[in-house]
């Protein structure tokens, strides 16, 4: 399904940028694993994969964060900065070890960025550290597909604060009204309208839910559906 709820000028698009987890790539086991892992260290029970899942999208601090308050039934600004740290620290040393078990591309991820390479510049803008961002593309064979690969520590501000994805837009010498943000998330929305771009949610990510809260202006259910939204004939 393709929906176009707002008419984007796709003939003057020159840059994409992906978000990473949810969009181009299903790492919901591995983080799973990693936020449960982190929970049995701190000797705590563990969470169902779809709750921590849904967790996904503000950093990995803020994910185990969540885990945490989930655990102790309180509001995640409750969490003691001690005991975050130490869980924290075990999630980032588990999941450097682990980010590659379970996690792969979507489908139709492959054969999209292959049909859109050449045609745009595209980066990746993601809050996951940089350093597995990296690996976990570079080990699925798509950083080739990016001029830049960004993570949650490579900018002092996280999404959906525009820092980042104004940098991007800089570095490609485009304007941001010639950019498209990719994601499965509000945070990937409310990241394109602060800096001024354009939004395209993709509802197979971890995050369908909540682009009902903040809507996109392009919505497609499969990675085709990028390619299909970029044709200009699909919205003049």
């Amino acid at each position: 399904m393709l929906r176009i709820l707002n008419a984007v000028p796709v003939d003057r698009l020159k840059l994409l940028v992906f978000d990473l987890d949810g969009t181009l790539i299903d790492s919901a086991r591995d983080l799973a694993n990693s936020v449960n892992a982190a929970l049995e260290h701190m000797g705590r029970p563990p969470l169902p994969d779809e709750l921590i899942a849904s967790y996904v999208g503000n950093g990995a601090a803020m994910l185990v964060r969540q885990a945490l308050a989930a655990e102790n039934n309180i509001a995640p600004d409750e969490v003691h900065d001690e005991e975050l740290a130490t869980a924290y620290n075990y999630f980032l040393e588990h999941y450097r070890a682990h980010n590659l078990d379970f996690t792969y591309a979507y489908e139709g991820v492959m054969e999209a960025l292959k049909v859109l390479n050449g045609r745009f510049e595209m980066a990746v803008l993601t809050n996951k550290p940089v350093r597995p961002a990296l690996r976990i593309c570079e080990g699925l064979g798509i950083a080739e597909f990016f001029r830049v690969i960004y993570g949650g520590d490579s900018f002092p501000l996280k999404k959906p604060d525009p820092m980042g994805l104004n940098a991007i837009i800089a570095e490609a010498g485009v304007r941001a009204d010639e950019t498209l943000m990719i994601g499965d998330s509000k945070v990937d929305v409310q990241t394109a309208r602060n800096a001024g771009a354009w939004s395209l949610g993709c509802q197979f990510g971890f995050g369908p839910q909540n682009l009902h809260e903040e809507i996109p202006d392009i919505l497609v259910d499969h990675a085709n559906g990028w390619t299909a939204a970029l044709e200009p004939a699909k919205i003049n």
